[in-house]
Parts: C-alpha cells; structure tokens; sequence
C-alpha cells in the first residue's frame, strides 16, 4: 500500500509537496481534494484541515509540506536535491523559511489586495520584491538557488514565485530579473511540473485510486 497524498493542484504547498515526491521516485495514492468539501479521513488525519496530507502506510501523518519534502528526499533522492550528505539543507530551510514567512505575507497582500485595507498593492510589491532581489543575485551567479543543479530549495520555492509572476504577467516580464525569469521558465517547461500538475476530480472514497510515480525512475 503507498503513501496516500491529500493534495489541491493549485496550492503552492502542495505543489511542492507533489514535486519532491515525484523527484523522489516513489508512488503514492493521490487524492485531490475539494477544499469547500473536505474528505472525513483528511480530517482525521489531520484536523487542522489544510493541504497536504501524507499518509503513510504505518498511519504515520506528515501535513506540513517542507516536511514532506524533506521525508520524500531522504527515502530516495535520485537527482541530489538534498546535496551530497544533506549538505543543501540547512541553507534550503533558510531560504524556505523567508519564503514562507516575510515573502508569502506580502505575496497574499500583492495577491489579494481586496482583503487588505490601508496600502496600495503596489507597497506590497515592493516589499515582495526584497526577496526576489536576493533570489536574482543567486541566479545571476549560479543557474540554481543553491548552486549549478536543481536542489529541494528551488521545487520549495518556485510555486511561490511562480504565483508572484501570475499576479501581473506583463509587469514582471518586463522587471529587472532577468535570471529569475529565465529559471521561473525552466521550472515551468520541466516534464516534471507537467506531471504533478495533471487534472484530477476531487477524491471521493470508493474512487479508484490515483497512482502519482515517475515512471523514468521504475
């Protein structure tokens, strides 16, 4: 029996998630979730109700996505993305952590500026934008964040930065970063990214499951 997977295909954690899973090799049952009706055993699972879920076979339960990654990595990391030794980390969770904190604050605002009352979105644009100077400074010397292959610090933070770029398409094509742009591209040109992405109807129990695999790697 795999893993099983609570995930929404358009969540940025649970993206994620999907990614190291699917760079790990390994299968897992995938059920996406509708998040106006959430699966009972979701909930059991984990009754703080938020995206993703993993379930594993001995009913352990992981529902923080770093920490799916994380645990997806270390049982196979056919392309590194932990470094050799785990040498890539400690500064993936630094960088992770200000994308999921400072960045995703001003993310939302930028994002959502309906929900905000007081300063323009354009503000939270720039506060956004912080981070994406440091990011462009890290692609203009390497063509990764953590250096010259992909490593669990990129799958971690390009749902967001991806998000950052949906906001307003036209904007941040014409913005000063160059090499984030052309990394953002590649991310999203990637087999891998088509694969995780691949539509499915919410989950319903009886459902045939839905085996997520990288077939490269059988």
């Amino acid at each position: 029996m795999p893993p099983v997977l609570y995930s929404f295909r358009r969540c940025p954690y649970a993206m994620r998630a999907r990614l190291a899973l699917y760079a790990s090799g390994l299968a897992i049952e995938l059920r996406e979730v509708a998040l106006s009706n959430k699966p009972e055993s979701m909930l059991a699972a984990s009754p703080k109700g938020s995206v993703p879920v993993l379930v594993l076979p001995d009913g352990r339960v992981i529902d923080e996505s770093w920490e799916i990654m994380l645990w997806a990595l270390r049982q196979h990391d056919p392309d590194g993305w932990l470094g050799k030794n785990g040498a890539y980390i400690d500064a993936a969770t630094a960088l992770v952590i200000e994308n999921d904190t400072t960045f995703k604050v001003y993310l939302d605002r930028y994002k959502y500026p309906d929900r905000c009352q007081g300063n323009p979105p354009t503000d939270y644009r720039i506060q956004a934008e912080i981070f994406l100077r440091d990011l462009e400074n890290r692609l203009g010397a390497s063509p990764c964040l953590l250096g010259d292959t992909l490593s669990i610090a990129d799958a971690g933070i390009f749902p967001f930065i991806r998000q950052f770029a949906d906001v307003d398409k036209n904007r941040f094509a014409q913005s000063p970063y160059v090499s984030l742009q052309h990394w953002l591209k590649d991310m999203l040109n990637a087999e891998r990214f088509d694969a995780v992405m691949r539509k499915y109807p919410p989950w319903r129990p009886g459902d045939i499951p839905i085996i997520m695999a990288n077939k490269a790697l059988d």
